[in-house]
Formats: structure tokens, C-alpha cells, sequence
């Protein structure tokens, strides 16, 4: 696996694959095998692979949150050379940011709900880095993890409004045996938070096996009261939405998805499941 620090070092790389099908994974590092099973996928679908560790300090709203990001990178290497992964994208902050750059685009209320509203200016931290990446790398494909759902529609539409030549593929959410879904977050969770976090899964199950036998609000309420009954679990939201607007469900709604955030002691956890 060949290792780039420069943006520099990619251009110059690529200069002479032309014809090739570039595959990107863009992570924060702290890899899992949700992340693993996104190389696999880009495998699958094209000749080369590039996976980038950056852990963004734009999309952090707080700066604690940022310092504790963990940052395994000896391991993270073995993980991406044991799968395969032919680049790895290691940039410096300094690298992808200068100092005093202003950054800013309208996607609509798609930014402000959910996720949006308990991190606000979340998103643009991570349309900012992501359209900086994709410019560095040129995938033809790239490929992020449903489980950060939301992230994907954002994504998905700055790549509409900013007209990128890339394809995006999202990928099934990995889960633990009991599951649990992955997240570098987990790392954090003692063994009595992780332990109670598994109430998620469960609800967002339950949502799933009594979908049309109950109505949304009341599937939706007793979800929210089986987590609030958990101990240990703080929620933040459970939504039950329209899966290609996250508005409420409507009579052209083609896709349902329930989405979930809370906090497991002091990790907080993200988790959603597609319902029809």
C-alpha cells in the first residue's frame, strides 16, 4: 500500500492512470470492519483504491469531542494493508486547510434537521472537507457506510449543486453480533454503556418487524419509551421520516427510515434502519 501525505504526492500519482476506475473511501481513521467492508465494496467495483485518515476539525462542535477523537493510525495501516487497499490519504491539517478559509453552501433545511440540529454547522465541516478531498483524489466512485445517513443525503446533494463527476455508493450499516452498530465512537463505550446501548438496535428493530400494525407516531412513541426507560441512555432523537427528504411521511413517500441518536454515558451514538 502506497502512503501520501500531499496533495501533491496524489496529483502526481494519478498523472499516469488514465482509464483506471478510482474507488475512494474518505474515514476519520479508528477503523473498523464497517470501514473494511466499504474497501471490499470499492474492490468489487473498481481498479484502484484510495482510502483517506483525516479527522476533520471543521465538523466538530466541540473542541473536547476533536481532542478525544481516537487516533490509532499503526493500526489503522494494518487494517488497510490486510484488506488490500492499494492508497492511503494521510494528510496534515495543514495540508487541506489554510488558515483563514470561509466556507459556506445552502442545501436547504436538509442541514438543519436531526443530526443538524443537535450539531449545528456540522454539515458544513463536512461538505467543506469532502468537496476538498474529492477535488485532491478525483474518485469516480465513492463510498460511505449508511449508517451516517444523513451524511450521505448531504453529501449527495453538494455533489448535485456542485456538479462533481463522482458516483457515490452507500453501503449497508455493519453491526456487532448483538447489534450493535460500528463505530469508531465504540471504542469509548464501558462495558455497562455498551452493554445498555444495544436498547438502539432493538428499538429501531421493533419499528421494523411492527411497521404497519401500529401507525408511525405511535411506533414512533413507543420507541422513544423504551430507550427514555433504559438506564444509562440519554436520548436526543427518534424519528421515524420520509427516507429521501427526512421530512415526515406522506402519501408520496417511496422509502421510510427510522433514525436514532443518544448517549451511552458520555459517548454519544448514532444508528438507523430502512423500514420499507
Amino acid at each position: 500500500m502506497k502512503i501520501f501525505t500531499t496533495r501533491h504526492q496524489i496529483a502526481q500519482y494519478f498523472t499516469h492512470k488514465t482509464g483506471k476506475t478510482i474507488g475512494f473511501v474518505p474515514t476519520m481513521g479508528a477503523l473498523h470492519n464497517g470501514h473494511i467492508s466499504l474497501i471490499k465494496r470499492a474492490q468489487q467495483a473498481c481498479n484502484e483504491v484510495v482510502c483517506s485518515i483525516f479527522v476533520n476539525p471543521t465538523q466538530f462542535n466541540d473542541p473536547k469531542d476533536l481532542e478525544k477523537y481516537p487516533r490509532p493510525i499503526a493500526a489503522d495501516i494494518a487494517m488497510l494493508e490486510q484488506a488490500g487497499c492499494d492508497i492511503l490519504f494521510n494528510p496534515p491539517v495543514s495540508e487541506i486547510y489554510d488558515n483563514n478559509e470561509k466556507w459556506h453552501l445552502n442545501i436547504g433545511n436538509l442541514e438543519h434537521l436531526l443530526e443538524g440540529e443537535f450539531r449545528p454547522g456540522h454539515y458544513q465541516g463536512v461538505m467543506q472537507v469532502v468537496n476538498k478531498l474529492f477535488n485532491i483524489v478525483k474518485p469516480d466512485l465513492a463510498f460511505f457506510g449508511q449508517k451516517d445517513y444523513q451524511q450521505f443525503m448531504v453529501i449527495s446533494k453538494m455533489v448535485e449543486l456542485l456538479n462533481m463527476p463522482v458516483k457515490l455508493v452507500m453501503c449497508p450499516i455493519q453491526r456487532e453480533t448483538d447489534g450493535l452498530a460500528m463505530s469508531s465512537r465504540n471504542v469509548h463505550l464501558t462495558a455497562y454503556d455498551r452493554q445498555h446501548a444495544l436498547i438502539l438496535s432493538k428499538a429501531l428493530s421493533g419499528v421494523k418487524d411492527s411497521f404497519g400494525i401500529a401507525d408511525i407516531p405511535q411506533l414512533q412513541l413507543q420507541a422513544k419509551q423504551l430507550i427514555n426507560s433504559e438506564p444509562g441512555i440519554g436520548l436526543e432523537y427518534f424519528e421515524i421520516v420520509d427516507g429521501d427528504t427526512l421530512t415526515p411521511v406522506s402519501s408520496n413517500t417511496k422509502s421510510i427510515v427510522a433514525l436514532v441518536a443518544a448517549r451511552a454515558g458520555k459517548t454519544r451514538l448514532i444508528d438507523n434502519m430502512l423500514i420499507v
